[in-house]
């Protein structure tokens, strides 16, 4: 009982503080509430006095800045009035000063039209008066106008043909030295840059033998070696009372190359009959095939060019056992690869297809043996049958000038093939051949008529002609040389060029007494 009284009393306490709570709480918010609505007006007011200062302010500013503007305006606007009215005075200065050169002008024109008249006027008497000349002086000569034309200008095509005739004979004259000294600058410069080392070959070699003894095993019982190598080597073995050495001839070098080394293996050998001798001929070919590939592939290497079909490398090698006039032909292609490319450079052209036509000028000797033709129409066909371009094959057909040339690189192959073939040491000719020569060379000369004498001379490089005066004047001294060196070509064999000088020389001879 008292606990539920206790209770019951704890809870009406408990609602009485939470009201007096509740009012005091209410009383303290709306304190508050008030307090802060005061303070809101307070900002309002003090903000709405501020916009209106700052809007006065600005209002102020603008003003000041539009005043500024019309002053800028107006200060502007005079200086462009003050231009405009510099500008219409120039203008109207220029206007006047125009005027007065327009009345000048028509002034001076009316002077010229005056003169005009006054210079037909004068030109028509000139001309009455050349007209009263010209009738006078056909009176006295007694020709016409026309007749004395035609005899002046006879007169003068005279002298400009003669004119004419020395200005072409001093030009050429000029175009031939000026030609002759580059040409010899880049030739000798040419000649200079290679010079190959040549060995002088014949139809015939020699192989040493230990003793004479030697001879008689080589002849063999009734000669039955001897038969069989020369039968398997298709060379002549000469054997005479030359000591301890045996002589090979035989026109074609690999043959003769093949029966030397055959040879010499069987004098060291020591054992000599025909079964062996038949080996030793075997091993001999190939020997040779073998070193002929090895001189062709050196041959492209000295002389820079590479490609080359495995075949032409073989004909090179070929070449190595080749001689013409005592030249040997691989080293002399090598020669004409170098001077070409030599010549190739200076001149701004393909040296790499200098070179290579060059190394291949004379590969149909390697087979001219065995198929009939000369040798540059063999070995155009064979720069053909191995795939070579058709300049290069041009090029190897036309060196002797049996064909047109297609390119200025072939021009240069048969300037350089003439280059090593003339020059001194690298052919040679029994003096029969080389007489005969300057004999033929000197009666082609004679033939001419007007010539009175002719004189090989150089080494039969160069024939000097001394040809009649009354009978052959200047002009037809070119002529005669022209046709001297046409015949020399038709009808005489030679290596590399001759000169031919036709000489006309007229003497005056008197007496004093």
């Amino acid at each position: 009982m008292n606990i539920v009284i206790v209770i019951v009393i704890a809870v009406v306490a408990a609602a009485v503080g939470a009201a007096v709570g509740y009012f005091v709480r209410k009383q303290a918010a709306e304190s508050k509430i008030g307090s802060a609505e005061s303070a809101a007006k307070n900002i309002l007011d003090d903000a709405e006095k501020q916009a209106q200062a700052v809007k006065r302010e600005k209002i102020l500013e603008a003003k000041e800045e539009v005043h500024k503007l019309r002053k800028d305006f107006e200060q502007e606007s005079r200086e462009r009035r003050a231009e405009f009215q510099r500008s219409e005075r120039r203008l109207v200065q220029k206007e006047e000063s125009l005027d007065k050169k327009t009345a000048y002008m028509e002034k001076k024109e009316e002077d010229f039209k005056k003169k005009e008249v006054d210079i037909a006027e004068v030109q028509q008497k000139v001309d009455d008066l050349y007209k009263q000349q010209l009738a006078e002086l056909e009176r006295l000569s007694g020709l016409t106008s026309e007749d004395a034309k035609e005899i002046i200008l006879s007169r003068v095509r005279d002298e400009v043909r003669h004119e004419m005739a020395m200005m072409i004979k001093d030009i050429e004259s000029q175009a031939k030295e000026e030609a002759e000294k580059k040409a010899r600058h880049i030739i000798t410069y040419a000649i200079q840059k290679f010079a190959a080392d040549h060995v002088s070959e014949t139809t015939v070699s020699v192989v040493s033998l230990p003793n004479d003894e030697m001879k008689g095993r080589i002849i063999g019982r009734e000669g039955r070696n001897i038969r069989t190598l020369e039968t398997m080597t298709g060379i002549d073995l000469i054997i005479d009372d030359t000591p301890e050495a045996v002589i090979l001839s035989g026109f074609d070098p690999i043959r003769r190359e093949v029966a030397r080394v055959a040879l010499e293996k069987l004098v060291a050998d020591g054992r000599i009959h025909p079964a062996r001798i038949e080996e030793m001929v075997e091993k001999a070919r190939t020997e040779v095939d073998a070193r002929i590939r090895e001189e062709g592939e050196q041959a492209t290497f000295e002389a820079g060019v590479h490609g080359l079909h495995p075949e032409l490398i073989r004909l090179l090698g070929r070449l190595r056992f080749r001689t013409s006039y005592g030249q040997n032909v691989l080293k002399h292609s090598i020669e004409v690869s170098h001077l070409a490319g030599a010549m190739a450079a200076e001149l701004g052209l393909d040296i790499q297809f200098a070179k290579r036509a060059g190394l291949l000028h004379d590969i149909g000797k390697a087979v001219d043996h065995e198929v009939e033709g000369p040798h540059v129409t063999i070995g155009g066909d064979l720069g053909r049958k191995y795939k070579e371009s058709k300049e290069i094959v041009n090029a190897i057909a036309a060196h002797h000038g049996d064909e047109d040339f297609l390119t200025l690189e072939a021009v240069l192959i048969q300037a350089a093939d003439a280059i090593s073939a003339a020059r001194p040491g690298a052919r040679r000719e029994s003096l029969e051949t080389y007489i005969k020569r300057l004999e033929k060379l000197e009666k082609i000369a004679d033939t001419f008529e007007g010539v009175e004498k002719s004189y090989a001379i150089q080494a039969g490089r160069e024939i000097r002609i001394m040809v009649k005066p009354e009978k052959v004047d200047d002009l037809t001294s070119v002529q005669v040389a022209r046709e001297i060196v046409k015949k020399i070509e038709e009808e005489l064999e030679y290596p590399g060029q001759i000169k031919v000088t036709v000489i006309r020389e007229t003497r005056a001879v008197d007496y004093a007494k």
